[in-house]
């Protein structure tokens, strides 16, 4: 299957579900070929920018598993070539 790059974008409303979410990154991290996290202290939330490249159906698997923890939002854009 063909691969694409993209960006994954995550905000995490809930912080005690932050741990879930790098469990699942760590079990991604084959595919993520950067990150930034920067926590927004004066909205209590986190926000985290991945730079992804992997075939479509891994890069949903991981962003399907995130949109599942609760109080987290995820948007994907990727690349069509």
């Amino acid at each position: 299957m063909e691969k694409r790059i993209g960006v994954v974008g995550i905000v995490i409303e809930n912080f005690d579900n932050t741990y879930k979410v790098n469990a699942i990154l760590h079990d991604y991290s084959n595919i993520i070929v950067g990150r930034m996290g920067i926590p927004y202290r004066d909205r209590g939330i986190f926000i985290i920018s991945l730079i992804v490249d992997g075939t479509a159906d891994e890069i949903s698997a991981m962003t399907g598993k995130l949109g599942k923890v609760e109080g987290v939002n995820v948007k994907t854009a990727l690349s069509k070539i």
